[in-house]
């Protein structure tokens, strides 16, 4: 899934296709059948500084959840306790 707005009811990932982390965290993603959006921060600067404001930090996948929380480049056991957390697996 590739898209370059963010639902504020989805998962949102931004990320780049060429960061193992992200593709990582997308496979994971898809596996658990999780209704989500890729944001590609390579395609757009105002997508990397979106990234960025959310996190403070340059470093992706960051992972925005629907309760406004985020994770920076999460193990798949964070981004797994989180989602089960969230109530989305």
């Amino acid at each position: 899934m590739t898209n370059t707005v963010e639902n504020p009811a989805r998962v949102t990932m931004y990320g780049a296709d060429w960061c193992r982390d992200c593709r990582r965290s997308e496979a994971l993603l898809n596996q658990l059948g999780v209704d989500w959006v890729k944001v590609d921060v390579e395609q757009s600067a105002e997508a990397a500084e979106t990234a960025k404001s959310i996190s403070g930090r340059m470093n992706i996948p960051v992972v925005h959840f629907p309760d406004g929380s985020f994770q920076v480049e999460p193990s798949d056991a964070d981004l797994k306790a989180k989602l089960e957390a969230l109530g989305a697996l």
